[in-house]
């Protein structure tokens, strides 16, 4: 093939460099042909982002004859050297906050669920330092990385408490007493300074670096080269951290996507954009290529797992015809939390069925307002968006969901999916033909409202901001060909192109009426219509006589008066008694407006 000129620079280059390379612009090829231009007789330490990266990496030098490369993660790299020589027991799903509450013996104080809040804080604690290029946990600051009132407050409060069972957890698995975790032999490995024997190491995705592989990295002496993507930084959220802006390397670009046209690179331009709300003024370039003209591999895309398991409800019982549609990382990823919590869990507590909840952590909750307060001191994103698919749907959604699984194929059917459902994270390096993108992303609107007047960087979380821009970003720059895109995440002034098709959204109260109608349609299976069951609406009217406002649009003035009220730190529950309105739906508008991803 013909490479570009910034690939022949990248190609001919010595010593260290790291490589700013935009969606779709070749930079497997690149490092390749990278790899092809270095001696026969050097050792090449490709870092691949995760396992399956890994396994595609590995057949993409072997095609090309270059048996001189050795393809690893940094897990791969990790478990060979701690796993099996201190012969370790690996606990592969980490653990859930009822283990450590066991493990540790943790102790109710007197608050309500107490010992489990502070259970899930250990946990988030460990995975901070384990993550981190620190060698003791004192050195860290957690509360630097809670960002929610209710949590923050619990944090501060318990904080010394906190910190000393997570140092005493990372105890008990560094003595073998109990299974340590993938991020735990990761550190383990960081703490060991190893010695990676190669004289050159490609570090790829580098901008969603763990600062604990990073440290390991930039002490080699092996010429080091970074490969990655500013604007696909979204694993903040794991405390991953860019590296092509910690690394004091020569720059090199790859700035033309061979993966669309000129059209969607100007629209994902325009995104990219809205940074300059936020930050000193910058220039994006990007240069389209691409000229695919098919649409055939199709794909749904969102922000949130809720997001997603909503559209894909309403195409579901949309469009009966469909037979195969196909998730991302498999269906089952999305109805359950990290921890293993079931969305049936949460509906039996819902439904008051404590006998039927399987879940240790669910089980030790009374009812749903319980659930929701421990949510509010966790930041347990997750659960909070399995009460809102509940409160969306109530007691419809085993019906739906078997629906949904029906038409689900398996890995080795995918290329039978009529629609593919992912969200951006799980389909971070994929590309399709044409996409869809949900209306559940940041808009253009909500960061102008959040950053104009005279807030400071304390009250706004540039690094959050900018990764949710990040996130509509990837999402646009996933298609080949066709995008339809909702008319409220389109940038304003945005070109408009037979490529580039926009979705009117409707007013809020009809889209909720809308997919209320939607989850009533019958399907095809099924003889009983989807629609809501007695007893929620039971339950909504009792929620309507308790709380008069619970079920009236929300307004412009609300939306700013419910903004100035989290901004203040005021409480959910004391915000749900100013509004007249429920928990869950302070709580649901507050993830609507993203008012958490903005402020700290």
């Amino acid at each position: 093939m013909e490479f570009t000129k910034e690939q022949i620079e990248i190609i001919n280059s010595t010593g260290d460099i790291k490589i700013n390379a935009v969606a779709g612009s070749g930079k497997t090829t690149t490092i390749i042909a990278y790899a092809k231009a270095r001696p026969a007789s050097s050792k090449v330490l490709y870092l691949a982002f995760n396992k399956s990266v890994k396994l595609e990496a590995q057949k993409k030098f072997t095609d090309q004859g270059l048996h001189n490369v050795k393809v690893e993660t940094a897990h791969s790299l990790a478990y060979r050297e701690i796993v099996f020589r201190y012969n370790y027991r690996v606990k592969a799903n980490g653990y859930k906050t009822h283990e450590i509450v066991d493990i540790l013996g943790l102790k109710n104080n007197g608050d309500k669920h107490a010992e489990y809040v502070a259970a899930n804080h250990i946990n988030k604690f460990v995975a901070y330092f384990c993550n981190s290029d620190k060698q003791k946990v004192q050195e860290l600051n957690y509360r630097d990385v809670v960002f929610d009132a209710e949590a923050k407050a619990f944090v501060s409060a318990a904080y010394e408490y906190i910190e000393k069972n997570t140092r005493l957890f990372l105890a008990k698995m560094d003595k073998g007493e109990i299974e340590i975790t993938h991020d735990f032999y990761l550190k383990k490995f960081q703490l060991s300074n190893p010695r990676l024997y190669f004289d050159y190491i490609l570090f790829d995705e580098g901008q969603d670096a763990s600062p604990a592989m990073l440290d390991i990295f930039f002490k080699q002496s092996a010429t080091k080269v970074i490969v990655g993507d500013t604007h696909q930084q979204i694993y903040g959220w794991r405390f991953a951290v860019n590296s092509l802006e910690k690394a004091n390397f020569k720059t090199h670009h790859l700035s033309s996507s061979f993966r669309f046209s000129a059209d969607i690179a100007k629209l994902a331009i325009d995104v990219l954009n809205w940074k300059n709300f936020v930050a000193e003024e910058q220039q994006f370039f990007i240069e389209g290529k691409g000229s695919g003209k098919e649409t055939t591999v199709k794909a749904i895309i969102a922000r949130t797992n809720l997001g997603l398991l909503l559209k894909a409800i309403e195409y579901v019982t949309e469009k009966k015809n469909v037979k195969h549609i196909y998730f991302e990382g498999n269906i089952h990823s999305y109805t359950y939390a990290d921890e293993g919590t079931s969305l049936y869990d949460v509906l039996n507590l819902y439904n008051k069925k404590p006998a039927l909840i399987r879940d240790k952590l669910i089980a030790q909750m009374k009812n749903m307002d319980e659930l929701e307060e421990y949510i509010e001191k966790t930041e347990d994103v997750q659960l909070g968006m399995m009460i809102e698919i509940i409160h969306e749907y109530g007691n419809d959604i085993p019906n739906i969901l078997k629906l949904i699984k029906e038409k689900h194929v398996g890995n080795e059917e995918k290329h039978k999916a009529e629609m593919i459902f992912s969200t951006v994270h799980r389909c971070k390096g994929m590309e399709y033909d044409s996409i869809q993108i949900v209306n559940d992303f940041i808009t253009q609107e909500k960061i102008e409202k959040q950053t104009k007047g005279t807030r400071t960087d304390e009250q706004i979380n540039i690094s959050k901001l900018n990764e949710e821009i990040n996130l509509l970003y990837v999402a646009v720059t996933r298609t080949k060909n066709l995008i339809h895109i909702p008319e409220t995440l389109l940038p304003k002034n945005a070109l408009r192109s037979a490529q580039i098709q926009v979705l009117r959204v409707q007013p809020e109260e009809e889209e909720r009426r809308a997919a209320q109608s939607a989850a009533k349609s019958k399907s095809k299976n099924q003889k009983e219509p989807i629609g809501y069951s007695k007893e929620k609406s039971v339950s909504s009217e009792e929620t309507r006589d308790k709380n008069k406002d619970a079920y009236q649009p929300w307004t412009h003035a609300l939306d700013q008066e419910l903004a100035q009220m989290y901004l203040q730190g005021i409480s959910l529950g004391d915000m749900a008694k100013h509004f007249g309105r429920t928990r869950g739906a302070i709580g649901s508008r507050i993830k609507k407006l993203e008012l958490e991803y903005i402020y700290r």
